[in-house]
């Protein structure tokens, strides 16, 4: 959703076409024209549509072309996690029960300390990226943003389902869960950013 830095020149607005009344926003920060929902970021130095916030995960901001990756991305780390808590304490079970007999390479206290630290670094990274999926399902579905969510702007909100569309594709299929599709959407908006 990066928006072309340095284009909101007189022959870019120019190139607009815009009809009498028709208002363009202007970024003081990065001098490009600012679409409607699109906000600077100060790491990227740069406007993102529809910006929800900057990753460092990522070292990218999260905006309207990469939300449905960083909400794979979350739900598959989350789940991946919640998989190596269920093979750590499995494990660290086995081991009890056959009293630390032919269950690990290490001796048991090594043993014993690398299995806590693997149940710690699985409920830390379920926990966070878990809370991390739910709030973007939450600004998926409420089609808000992060950051409109904090400035508390106000305008008209799709419904869920046509939120969901606008940032996984349409129609509905299983390349919604694919990270390596690329969103089909139902129509393209009015950009201004496009010159």
């Amino acid at each position: 959703g990066a928006v072309p830095k340095g284009n909101a020149t007189s022959e870019g607005i120019k190139s607009l076409g815009l009809k009498k009344g028709e208002v363009v926003f202007k970024c003081p920060k990065c001098s490009s024209i600012k679409p409607d929902r699109a906000h600077h970021c100060s790491v990227c130095q740069r406007c993102i549509r529809k910006m929800d916030h900057h990753c460092p995960w990522v070292n990218n901001c999260v905006g309207e072309n990469n939300q449905k990756y960083f909400v794979l991305f979350t739900l598959y780390i989350c789940i991946i996690s919640i998989h190596a808590l269920y093979l750590a304490i499995s494990h660290f079970i086995y081991c009890v029960s056959r009293d630390w007999k032919s269950c690990s390479g290490t001796s048991p206290p090594l043993t014993t300390i690398f299995l806590i630290f693997l149940i710690f670094e699985g409920m830390l990274f379920g926990i966070f990226t878990g809370i991390m999926f739910g709030t973007q399902m939450s600004a998926v579905c409420t089609d808000e943003t992060g950051i409109e969510q904090l400035k508390k702007e106000s305008r008209e909100r799709r419904s869920r389902w046509l939120s969901m569309k606008a940032v996984f594709g349409h129609p509905f299929s299983i390349h919604w869960f694919s990270p390596f599709s690329t969103p089909r959407f139902l129509t393209a908006e009015k950009i201004y950013h496009s010159v």
